[in-house]
């Protein structure tokens, strides 16, 4: 009881201290969630329009524009920045670390866009923490997903206490822009890549809330620190960062834990915490060797904690990366010499999947005891949370492990045509190259198997596919015009995320190649009866073997299509180039005459 009364205290007397800065400006200044009592959070118009008057106040403050919505919608980034630095090239050149700050890529989840602007009036307006920005440039997006922000109502978030109306979790077009950050089938993802790639963050956080179970912190977060980052990467994370972030975070009176993941149906069997996939805010800035950091409130907490609880977070990143800010960037930027350096020129393995070891360390979890009762709806066990508070060590499972891995090759050879392909790569940062002249080629290529597995329904509007291959060597001729990747590159993960097919987020995966699946050409029976019969007049092992096949084979000797099959895939009329990947992986290191670089950085 003491300790409850004690956190009640710390909190009011953090959220007091907010409170007394707001006695020093005018109502003008006041948030739209400050002004309804902390219960709602402004729409599109009024978000955009403080986020506007930040840029009319300061000189150190510019709204920039860097797309556009299917909606038609602008979507907006808040630089602040002391020296403005207002480009990506002054920011490089200033030598300061850069922080991009996410706002509502689910929008019903959108206490980082009102923590933000208490933040930004804090730093620009009262100015009580601008000196925390004398060593970092802060880019804030306050809405990303601003379709799905427009989509206003109350009922948009079954599991969330507040705020009254809020958006919704995915975009016009149906998509959730968290699952498209490797293949940017949203207009607003590409327009992020573009803004990203081009300005370099060193740090990204993404603001969420969280569903799942009733806990009693207020915040939770996961944090890239393993085999998905470099170690010099994740080792800072783990010994320097997290300790800070978790302490500011829990002196202002909030309880902080790694993100909540249940290793089975219920708490006492653990949770765990691994490396996230590319597919997601944080896996993707991480494999390019960014600090990525998911914040998720937690759901059922009410919102004015939540949105305190977002700032404290978001102030706390602020607080460390301008103490280190040399540090950090020095920490990045070995990370991406050092992922050169080992995945190209030393051919370490690059991981492609994970999963968890059943190795664990204790965890003291905060919880909220339930009871599970028998229930007439559902016909099942209901879960039934009381007020009552526990604590309970449990099992952290948070060693990964690496499943798959692949070595990169020195270029992979990406044919003109898949022009869809190409244009993604320059989007993702990856730098290309074109050969001037036809070429010949020693190459390795992937031949899949005809067993493939196809996802029964769409997922975020694509099938994807599961399918097994074998790769074998091949001499080829090349047309002048053929892109060239090179793995010798900052974004080498990226790279071979994107075109090495069993990745779980490649292009493969994602259905970009679905139709090399697709057998186009047939024989006409009488046709192939006749071939067939000269096959094995002019090839006396053929005929052995083909008798043999009949013979020992009862299932193929009564299929007349068989058959003629056998017979149809050893002819020269059989496609050669169905189920081969056309992407070819060039292994030895040559020198190549290509045209200039492409790239949209």
């Amino acid at each position: 009881m003491k300790i409850k009364i004690l956190v009640s205290i710390i909190i009011q007397l953090f959220l007091s201290s907010l409170l007394f800065s707001q006695g020093k400006i005018s109502d003008e200044w006041l948030t739209y969630f400050e002004k309804s009592n902390y219960l709602e959070t402004p729409r599109y118009k009024e978000t955009i329009d403080y986020f506007r008057k930040f840029e009319k106040l300061s000189p150190y403050a510019k709204l920039i524009s860097f797309g556009k919505s299917p909606e038609g919608r602008d979507l907006f980034v808040l630089v602040v920045s002391k020296d403005k630095c207002f480009t990506p090239q002054t920011a490089k050149k200033s030598g300061k670390v850069v922080l991009l700050i996410q706002n509502g890529i689910h929008s019903g989840e959108i206490e980082g866009k009102d923590a933000s602007m208490i933040l930004l009036r804090d730093i620009l307006v009262t100015k009580e923490k601008s000196h925390y920005l004398d060593n970092v440039i802060l880019m804030v997006i306050p809405v990303f997903n601003v379709d799905g922000h427009e989509r206003f109502n109350p009922f948009n978030r079954i599991n969330q206490n507040g705020p009254k109306e809020m958006g919704w979790r995915v975009n016009a077009l149906n998509l959730n822009l968290n699952r498209d950050f490797m293949k940017t089938d949203a207009p607003e993802m590409r327009a992020w890549l573009k803004l990203f790639n081009a300005w370099q963050p060193d740090m990204f956080v993404d603001c969420h809330a969280t569903n799942g179970a009733d806990y009693q912190y207020t915040m939770t977060y996961a944090i890239e620190k393993d085999k998905n980052v470099h170690p010099v990467l994740g080792n800072w994370v783990k010994n320097s960062f997290i300790p800070f972030f978790e302490k500011e975070v829990e002196k202002d009176g909030f309880l902080i834990a790694p993100y909540v993941w249940f290793r089975g149906d219920e708490i006492r069997k653990g949770i765990v915490d691994g490396a996230t996939g590319p597919r997601l805010s944080n896996g993707y800035t991480a494999i390019q060797n960014k600090i990525a950091l998911l914040l998720e409130t937690h759901m059922l907490k009410d919102y004015k904690s939540r949105v305190f609880a977002t700032y404290s977070a978001l102030y706390a990143v602020i607080q460390k990366l301008n103490a280190e800010s040399q540090n950090v960037k020095e920490i990045v930027r070995k990370a991406e010499e050092e992922s050169v350096k080992e995945f190209v020129h030393e051919k370490k393995s690059i991981p492609l999947r994970y999963q968890i070891s059943n190795e664990s360390v204790p965890f003291i979890f905060k919880g909220i005891k339930y009871r599970k009762e028998p229930s007439e709806i559902s016909g099942k066990e209901k879960i039934v949370y009381t007020d009552e508070k526990f604590e309970l060590e449990v099992p952290l499972f948070n060693k990964v492990i690496v499943t798959d891995s692949v070595v990169a090759p020195f270029a992979y050879l990406i044919p003109s045509h898949l022009k869809e392909v190409i244009e993604i790569l320059k989007l993702h940062g990856i730098k290309l190259h074109r050969l001037n002249k036809k070429t010949k080629f020693k190459v390795e290529k992937y031949k899949f198997d005809e067993d493939v597995t196809w996802q029964r329904r769409p997922y975020e509007s694509r099938i994807s596919v599961s399918a097994k291959y074998n790769s074998f060597n091949d001499e080829v001729v090349v047309p002048g015009g053929t892109y060239i990747a090179y793995s010798n590159q900052r974004a080498v993960r990226v790279l071979v995320n994107l075109l090495e097919p069993k990745a779980p987020d490649s292009f493969l995966f994602w259905g970009f190649f679905n139709s090399m699946f697709e057998r186009k050409e047939y024989f006409e029976d009488y046709v192939m009866e006749k071939y067939a019969s000269e096959m094995i007049e002019n090839d006396q092992s053929l005929k052995t073997s083909f008798f043999e096949k009949v013979n020992s084979d009862s299932v193929f000797a009564n299929d007349p299509y068989k058959r003629l099959e056998y017979f149809y895939r050893l002819s020269p009329y059989f496609d050669q180039s169905w189920n081969v990947y056309p992407i070819m992986r060039l292994n030895e290191k040559i020198e190549l005459k290509t045209l200039k670089e492409e790239s949209y950085f």
